[in-house]
């Protein structure tokens, strides 16, 4: 199944409408609805953003990320859909059965299925920034936001580091990874964070020496140490999540 037949496939389920329903709602035939969920059939970006809007699909920070990216950014994979049953042919007209407005469900009775997905799906996602060492932006990730945060920091407040180099070889920190950075505007005892002393940009280890001295650690072929007053470094955030490259 292709991810944006699996969007289609959720969101049509959530939204407790049948292929019959969603079909009428979208000018298209049920085949081809049927077609699109299974991925037998590949739709461009512009026609699954109409059907999904057309079954009620809001479309929050649309100018900042497509129905591709929002599919990649959760695991849809995890999901599981039990899909409503279908009205016989024969069946007369009328209102629709209640079997046939089941919403999914897991195991677990009562439990939501797919929350994070589902949030996503609401537009609560942020197109996290990816910046280098010399402060340019080159990338972006997109992140779900779960009570209002990401990682227990403030979604405009977090960002990606491209890891520069390999100073932090030893903390398992390699040149080209992203580290994901909450908000820290002072030193984290024992927590790896991006600071900025003598003209420069690094990710460092740090150790709290005492009230007004910290100790800047790196490792890459050998263990480096260096201590500084807490006034003559910026600490701009605290490293929650590291992304390897490969």
């Amino acid at each position: 199944m292709s991810r944006l037949g699996d969007l289609i496939l959720l969101e049509r389920t959530r939204q407790r409408l049948t292929h019959k329903q969603v079909a009428k709602k979208c000018g298209v035939t049920e085949k081809y609805l049927l077609e699109v969920e299974s991925g037998k059939r590949i739709i461009g970006d512009d026609q699954a953003r109409r059907i999904l809007k057309s079954i009620g699909l809001r479309e929050h920070n649309e100018i900042d990320f497509t129905l591709d990216e929002i599919a990649a950014a959760v695991d849809l994979e995890t999901i599981r859909i039990a899909q409503p049953k279908p009205v016989p042919a024969s069946a007369p007209s009328q209102p629709e059965a209640p079997e046939a407005r089941r919403v999914a469900t897991t195991d677990t009775p009562g439990e939501a299925v797919g929350g994070i997905w589902l949030d996503a799906l609401s537009g609560v996602l942020k197109a996290v920034p990816v910046y280098n060492a010399a402060w340019a932006q080159v990338d972006r990730r997109l992140l779900p936001i779960e009570g209002g945060r990401i990682q227990g920091g403030a979604p405009e407040k977090v960002l990606y580091f491209l890891a520069p180099d390999d100073s932090m070889r030893g903390f398992r920190i390699l040149a080209g990874d992203l580290v994901l950075l909450v908000p820290a505007q002072s030193p984290v005892d024992d927590a790896i964070m991006l600071v900025e002393y003598r003209q420069r940009r690094a990710l460092r280890k740090v150790r709290k020496l005492d009230t007004s001295t910290v100790l800047l650690q790196a490792f890459d072929r050998e263990y480096e140490a260096e201590p500084l007053s807490v006034h003559d470094v910026t600490f701009a955030g605290r490293a929650v999540r590291v992304e390897i490259a490969l």
